[in-house]
């Protein structure tokens, strides 16, 4: 049995996908951002920095890991899925695992704070992240032209990318013209496993947001 400490973010929902899509056993503590959580003690010892997602692997002397990346190489090698044996073509699921870390992420979690909860708007900081997801997102949109996939069969990477990019809208940027992007998430979307990672540790109601003015996906 795995304990995984989450909340509902895209950074979250890599580690509960990964689960749902490897159909591993696992239970789950949901650690409450808004009220602090993150900072305590008792997460603390789980995680210096302070950030979900964290998994303890019972089975494995109850063994404690954090980052979501690392996470889910982890994962994948724990239940023998969604990661190739061949080694170059792991090292290329590695890669794209490694372009959401750096780039997707990053500059979505910009784009959200500028967009999103500035209490002043600064139009060069929000086009300036807008821009660089877009040209990310055209990066992606570009190499799946000729593939399904990011690396031949549904990996990690395309779990991890996917976690992010479904979010587009709340972070503002526009996925129009992005046709082998929109196709590649809408193929993410349709799988169950996927769908119920997302609603780890619950499910966010699209309408709750769109009342308050906002739209998450």
């Amino acid at each position: 049995m795995i304990t995984l400490y989450t909340a509902p973010t895209p950074n979250g929902w890599k580690a509960s996908v990964a689960l749902e899509e490897m159909q591993l056993p696992y239970q789950v503590h949901h650690v409450d951002l808004h009220k602090g959580q993150q900072k305590e003690s008792w997460f603390k010892a789980l995680n210096p920095n302070n950030r979900i997602p964290v998994i303890t692997d019972h089975e494995n002397d109850d063994f404690t890991l954090a980052e979501s990346g690392a996470i889910m190489l982890y994962l994948a090698e724990k239940s023998g899925k969604f990661l190739p044996a061949d080694a170059k073509k792991r090292h290329q699921v590695t890669q794209w695992l490694m372009f959401q870390m750096s780039g997707i992420g990053p500059m979505m979690g910009q784009a959200n704070v500028f967009y999103r909860y500035m209490d002043e708007a600064i139009p060069t900081a929000i086009s300036r992240y807008h821009n660089e997801c877009r040209r990310l997102f055209e990066v992606l949109d570009s190499h799946l032209a000729d593939r399904e996939f990011l690396v031949d069969d549904y990996s990690i990477a395309d779990m991890a990318n996917w976690c992010w990019v479904r979010t587009y809208k709340w972070s503002g940027v526009s996925i129009e013209g992005l046709e082998h992007l929109r196709r590649w998430k809408n193929s993410i979307e349709a799988r169950s496993g996927a769908r119920r990672g997302t609603e780890i540790p619950y499910k966010i109601v699209p309408e709750t947001l769109q009342k308050a003015g906002k739209t998450l996906i």
